[in-house]
């Protein structure tokens, strides 16, 4: 199991990042807009560097949801490997059992 502070900490940064998310998008845009001038570009990152770091999407990380591994993680599950290999040899994921020959 991870730590509890770790778990915790990754969790405010998706509350973060989707409470931002629109608003980091609509000055990401005014950023990368080649149109407009030089003034309105740089006041628009200025803008966006006063915003949390954590609020980025590329800082939360994929943990488990059962045991808070970080590596490892299934995205399309959000399950670790071990966890996963766990569960099947449990019997809880249907269809999956362990190979042998």
């Amino acid at each position: 199991m991870a730590k509890m502070s770790a778990i915790n900490k990754n969790n405010r940064r998706m509350k973060l990042s989707d409470k931002f998310y629109k608003k980091r998008l609509k000055l990401k845009k005014i950023v990368m807009d080649k149109k407009l001038s030089l003034e309105e570009r740089f006041k628009a990152q200025q803008k966006l560097s006063k915003l949390p770091r954590n609020s980025a999407k590329v800082r939360v990380m994929n943990r488990c949801q059962i045991t808070g591994r970080p590596h490892g993680v299934y995205r399309k599950l959000k399950i670790s490997r071990i966890a996963l290999r766990q569960l099947g040899l449990e019997g809880k994921i249907p269809g999956m059992v362990k190979s042998s020959w």
